[in-house]
């Protein structure tokens, strides 16, 4: 069982979020600490946030009071509602929550059924619950809370989807926002990347895509991220959802944060990326057992190819250490023009992949088009006035392999 903390201000936003899914009849309301059962009347948003108030109030140092939770066993685990609310009662006694308000969700709305638990970290005396080792803490007893209901243990039989809490977006099971938000509330906050292109690559591994896009709000320019459902070969096939239907988390500015953020950080797991990935190059006699060398160890390969086969980009998502690195990041014998060289001269039939960046790059005149003819998903609520237009967000691998194409174009003209 993998647990998830977010730490935020907006309770009535983490409220909302889950009221919806018990007002769409795709969660229900398990238990409550705190908090009256009601029996006679559905409960709502205003209920809620009226027991959560005196804890709020008296808080005056913390940025951060609210603590949304989520708890998420095996989708082969067989879990109970009984089990549920023990398991969310002890969770929250061990990790010093037990004599606060906080409710209990349960989410139906995808295949892995999950809890979410909502509460704050302020005392009614106005002190902060510690949060220092939270997450090894909560980690030890989601250990505990494992043996005791007979849960699979979290890592075992790693493949692609096991090392992730999340499933890839289903175009026909219908609810594509649902499943979106699903992911793009919790992907950014969890995994190290350092560019769009990276972003886009750990994305495509859920069959999502997203796009940068430029517009005119009240006079002056304006930069957002919108995000697509792609079918198994990267292409798109669902209008496009504003970042903001997601929250801040999936939003432009929160993104490129989190990329500065990794490009400081020294992360020790990229010497021990290296070596796995050089020791199945080695060893590996195609791209196909190259790819499933890494996948077996908790490694995500996407490979980005022109029309002609020719490889310009390839990226690393390593589920372990939760990074992503284009292969030149780790070293000039892992970039895309390496693997061209080596794969190309064996492999002469362009293979069809899951993530492509050509699916992302869209015209002016058809992305102002594919915007604005679906009046549900206007970008930015309608604010732009001007023309829409999309702004792809390349890797240098792939700049450079663009100019060098132009070159011998213009040598041949």
């Amino acid at each position: 069982m993998i647990a998830k903390i977010e730490k935020g201000e907006n309770l009535w936003g983490a409220l909302t979020y889950n009221q919806q899914k018990v007002d769409n009849e795709k969660g229900t309301v398990l238990f409550t600490n705190k908090i009256p059962d009601l029996w006679d009347r559905p409960y709502s948003v205003k209920f809620f946030h009226h027991y959560f108030e005196p804890y709020l109030i008296a808080n005056n140092k913390t940025e951060k009071p609210v603590r949304h939770i989520s708890l998420n066993p095996d989708p082969n685990d067989q879990v109970n509602d009984k089990d549920y609310r023990e398991m969310a009662q002890q969770y929250m006694q061990e990790m010093g929550y037990g004599n606060q308000p906080y409710v209990v969700f349960k989410h139906t709305d995808i295949d892995r059924t999950h809890i979410h638990i909502v509460t704050t970290c302020v005392q009614i005396d106005g002190k902060k619950i510690s949060d220092r080792y939270d997450h090894s803490r909560s980690m030890e007893v989601c250990r505990k809370l494992e043996k005791q209901y007979n849960l699979k243990i979290a890592g075992e039989n790693r493949n692609l989807n096991q090392n992730s809490i999340f499933k890839p977006v289903d175009y026909t099971k219908g609810y594509i926002k649902t499943q979106l938000s699903s992911i793009l509330r919790h992907i950014p906050q969890t995994y190290s990347i350092q560019s769009i292109g990276a972003y886009n690559a750990l994305l495509s591994q859920f069959n999502i895509s997203c796009e940068e896009v430029t517009g005119e709000l009240h006079g002056k320019m304006r930069k957002g991220m919108v995000y697509f459902a792609t079918d198994k070969n990267g292409k798109k096939i669902s209008s496009p959802f504003k970042s903001s239907l997601f929250g801040k988390q999936a939003g432009l500015e929160n993104i490129q944060v989190l990329i500065d953020k990794s490009k400081m950080k020294n992360n020790p797991s990229k010497f021990i990326l290296k070596r796995t990935i050089e020791t199945a190059l080695s060893t590996s006699k195609s791209e196909a057992s190259f790819k499933s060398q890494l996948l077996e160890q908790g490694i995500a390969t996407v490979i980005r190819k022109n029309d002609e086969g020719r490889i310009y980009g390839i990226t690393f998502i390593d589920h372990n250490s939760k990074s992503v690195w284009n292969g030149s990041q780790l070293s000039k014998e892992l970039s895309a023009n390496s693997f061209n060289t080596l794969w190309n001269e064996v492999e002469t039939k362009p293979k069809t992949n899951s993530y492509n960046s050509s699916n992302n790059d869209i015209s002016l005149e058809k992305s102002s088009e594919h915007f604005f003819n679906n009046n549900s998903y206007e970008v930015f609520d309608g604010f732009f006035s001007g023309l829409l237009s999309s702004v792809p967000h390349e890797d240098q691998e792939e700049q450079i392999f663009e100019s060098q194409m132009k070159k011998r174009q213009r040598k041949r003209r």
